[in-house]
């Protein structure tokens, strides 16, 4: 199996503010044509780390990619940084000066000389055509080894990968093919999840499985190694069939789907309609589904009742049930949701109020409290949670928990 290793440059991609989306991408085309990645790193524009860096991949990969800094300008150095790791010398092409300065007038300018520097190529590399941009890239072989320097923009990367590359890895990259699949799980911890389902994966060698909990719900990823795309897939479906048959209604995704996109897809087959009160999270919930395409197939609307006066006014919530048992309580929620489905005239209505903090809460009711409330034709029923997490995490939690809630309810009946 061939093993490859990325290297993603430019200072820029070691500020918060931006992300290496090239590595990514270049993931998931290399698992497709059975090449394992082993490692990623990004480097700032620093010559000496990028030539320790580049020359340590190529002592212990098959492939070695390089993106990024390829522009004209000093702090470019991908190009002589390169050549110097694999102990070649840059040639001047004077063919690709002539081309650059050719493009550059059909837009209507002059080249400037600066962009002279993106006509060096390292000696003896295949030079990979940039139609999206000025920069070429190079695909060197050196022998056990094999290097592609290609630019950093997605646009120009991307299609040159495809284009050039890409054909030249499915020469030599073998039979074996990697295949991905995520299943989604709500409501089962990460531990106790994978205690469950751990007899069911590890009984097959040529499968990965990696356990990952995010902000709301826990992912179990399957990359299944196979002779054949069809072969992965359908080693992928057959343990996803038994974690669902392990899991039940927890499994709410087998294809990596949003828990939005899950709960429009239930509606839209079963032809009926939700709407939504919200209170903790102000038109999270409404704002998931709404995302969605063609949302009005099944989202008649909803009610973002910060205040009492809006639960009371627009819900229909009844005023002493608010002065009893307090606006973060079962019975309110229920009453929301209840009101709400009413009003909107829909199959199903789902509420949320809490207490989302960072203050607000008491030793009753502390900060992340949150009621569910649903209602249906014939079921006025609530949830009572208690959400870990700062404002963030427990208004997008409820929100995640209403969804499932909704969900949940509908498979039910």
């Amino acid at each position: 199996m061939l093993t490859a290793e990325i290297i993603a440059v430019g200072s820029e991609l070691l500020t918060p503010t931006k992300i290496d989306t090239n590595s990514l991408w270049l993931t998931e085309r290399l698992n497709e044509l059975g090449v394992e990645l082993k490692l990623k790193t990004v480097v700032g524009d620093d010559p000496a780390r990028l030539e320790e860096t580049v020359r340590d991949a190529l002592g212990r990969s098959d492939l070695v990619f390089v993106t990024g800094g390829l522009g004209p300008t000093e702090d470019d150095v991908t190009r002589q940084v390169a050549a110097a790791a694999v102990g070649l010398p840059l040639v001047y092409h004077q063919d690709l000066e002539d081309n650059l300065r050719e493009r550059f007038r059909r837009w209507g300018r002059e080249m400037p000389e600066i962009n002279k520097r993106q006509a060096w190529v390292i000696d003896g590399a295949e030079v990979l055509p940039n139609p999206n941009g000025s920069a070429v890239g190079m695909y060197v072989d050196l022998g056990g080894t094999r290097l592609a320097v290609l630019p950093g923009p997605p646009r120009e990367n991307q299609p040159m990968f495809n284009d050039f590359v890409l054909p030249k890895i499915r020469e030599f990259s073998g039979a074996i093919v990697f295949r991905r699949r995520v299943l989604k799980v709500s409501g089962i911890g990460e531990s106790a999840l994978d205690e469950q389902i751990a007899p069911i994966y590890s009984a097959y060698e040529d499968v990965q499985t990696s356990v990952l909990f995010n902000k709301s719900e826990v992912e179990v990823h399957l990359r299944a190694a196979a002779s054949t795309a069809e072969e992965g897939d359908r080693i992928n479906a057959e343990i996803a069939g038994k974690i669902v048959e392990k899991l039940g209604i927890a499994v709410f995704s087998t294809e990596g789907e949003e828990m939005e996109q899950v709960v429009a897809r239930i509606l839209v087959d079963r032809g009926e309609t939700v709407s939504v009160a919200e209170s903790c999270t102000g038109g999270i919930v409404a704002q998931r589904l709404t995302d969605i395409p063609g949302s009005s197939a099944y989202f008649v609307g909803g009610v973002a009742a910060y205040a009492n006066e809006m639960k009371t006014g627009m819900l229909g919530v009844p005023a002493d049930l608010i002065e009893r048992f307090g606006a973060v309580s079962r019975e309110v929620a229920e009453a929301m949701a209840q009101g709400m489905r009413e009003r909107a005239d829909t199959t199903y209505a789902v509420s949320i109020t809490g207490i989302a903090g960072p203050a607000g809460g008491t030793e009753d009711k502390p900060v992340g409290t949150v009621y569910v409330g649903f209602a249906s034709g014939d079921c006025i029923r609530s949830l009572h949670l208690l959400l870990p997490g700062d404002r963030y995490l427990v208004r997008w939690r409820a929100s995640q928990a209403a969804l499932d809630y909704l969900r949940r309810q509908i498979l039910k009946n």
